[in-house]
């Protein structure tokens, strides 16, 4: 049963510029069934925290163009619980404004915050460590962030450095946070996957909602000034309009650079569910049901001749065939078609903007 002190974060306002033409700026991938399995990946993310959380703790910051698939896609969600922000900001704003917004509803609550567009595959895992961490976080006032354990050197991703050698005395899986370290090149990937202590950073937090006010109020003291003096109009009919006029004051700044770098009670818990990023094509290869000559095929009636390792996603077609291709990605939708291998897919944004 969940805890109704337990409230769920959804960051979905990306634009997912990557996975053009499937991802397009007025649909971006976390709206679209990527998979093929009928949710998108808003609806996944939301679907994995069933029964640790409420439907009505459930909150989505998005962008304003969103709102409306927001809504559709998930209709469980208070309509007043998807929040609009009126400019991007990056992360810290975007946390600021919806720790804020819950603490004027619930003073005690307990708050995982999540992308939108990351998949898992061990549910009962995934839930059984964020359950265990928000205890966790509702006991002390500690910051915790989700280490994914590392199966490749991967330069996508940023890294956690653990101190493995003492766990917390009240939960045998957390440890202290050494550093967070950038996107490594391939050299200190490779280092750090030697190491047992470095970790995926996940982008996945878990703090009490007085914790992360707290930590706002001590290290971003100018964003922290713009949500707590909006503290009488949250969840009434004057807090878009005062959001609208104040929420580009904030600096643009991640989380990570805002708070986690900062902070003294920063902790990891290093997890094993089957993560993933999906920030671009190569990535949903890898993590897609592959057929025997490694080629991954997302859509109906589609066929492969003579071809290797390819990504064909083509959910809109009657009949596709494709010959003679290796390592490439073949995506359509909306009458707009790519045909890119994927050693260029970094190259997909300046293709995109080829009008």
């Amino acid at each position: 049963m969940a805890d109704k002190n337990n409230h769920l974060v959804i960051m979905a306002g990306g634009v997912g510029s990557r996975f053009w033409p499937m991802s397009t700026a007025a649909r971006p991938k976390q709206f679209i069934d990527v998979l093929g399995v009928g949710r998108s990946l808003l609806q996944l993310t939301y679907d994995r925290f069933k029964g640790i959380c409420l439907p009505e703790n459930v909150w989505v910051v998005t962008n304003k163009d969103y709102a409306e698939n927001c809504r559709e896609q998930l209709p469980d969600v208070p309509a007043e619980n998807i929040l609009l922000e009126p400019c991007r900001r990056n992360t810290a704003p975007c946390i600021a404004y919806v720790s804020w917004r819950i603490k004027s509803k619930d003073p005690r609550a307990n708050v995982v915050v999540t992308p939108s567009d990351h998949i898992v595959t061990d549910i009962a895992e995934f839930k059984r460590v964020v359950a265990s961490c928000l205890k966790f976080a509702g006991e002390t006032d500690a910051i915790v962030t989700l280490g994914m354990k590392p199966t490749r050197p991967e330069t996508g991703y940023g890294y956690i450095q653990a101190d493995l050698s003492t766990a917390s005395p009240r939960n045998k899986e957390i440890f202290r946070v050494d550093s967070f370290r950038e996107k490594p090149d391939t050299d200190t990937a490779t280092k750090y996957i030697r190491q047992n202590n470095y970790f995926w950073n996940a982008g996945i937090f878990i703090w009490s909602v007085g914790t992360i006010v707290n930590a706002f109020r001590v290290y971003q003291p100018a964003i922290s000034k713009v949500f707590e003096g909006m503290e009488r109009i949250y969840g009434t009919a004057e807090e878009q309009s005062l959001i609208d006029e104040r929420y580009p004051e904030c600096e643009s700044i991640s989380v990570d650079y805002a708070i986690m770098e900062k902070a003294e009670e920063i902790f990891v818990c290093p997890a094993d569910f089957g993560w993933s990023d999906l920030g671009t094509w190569g990535s949903l290869l890898a993590e897609s049901r592959k057929d025997l000559y490694g080629n991954s095929l997302i859509g109906d009636n589609i066929t492969l001749f003579d071809s290797h390792n390819c990504i064909v996603h083509t959910m809109q077609e009657k009949q596709v065939v494709v010959q003679g291709l290796d390592g490439y990605i073949v995506a359509e939708n909306d009458g707009r078609l790519l045909i890119c291998k994927l050693s260029e897919e970094q190259r997909i944004k300046q293709f995109s903007e080829n009008k």
